[in-house]
């Protein structure tokens, strides 16, 4: 009978948890997936409108880019 020890059991353990849990990881739904996409699109917007208002600025004051 082979002997094991605590370390390579526990080991074995958390390695069969990890390998369990990223069979059971969900696929991005459309819905999920179109959420996203219209994060990034109103991030860059956000970001869009940001500098148009940095330009503003910079033009009341004289000052050219």
């Amino acid at each position: 009978m082979m002997k094991f020890s605590n370390s390579a059991i526990a080991a074995a353990a958390i390695g069969a948890q990890i390998a369990g849990l990223s069979g059971c990881q969900k696929q991005e739904g459309p819905a999920e997936h179109a959420g996203k996409e219209i994060d990034k699109v109103i991030g860059k917007v956000g970001q869009n409108i940001e500098k148009a208002g940095e330009n503003i600025q910079d033009a009341a004051k004289g000052a050219k880019k």
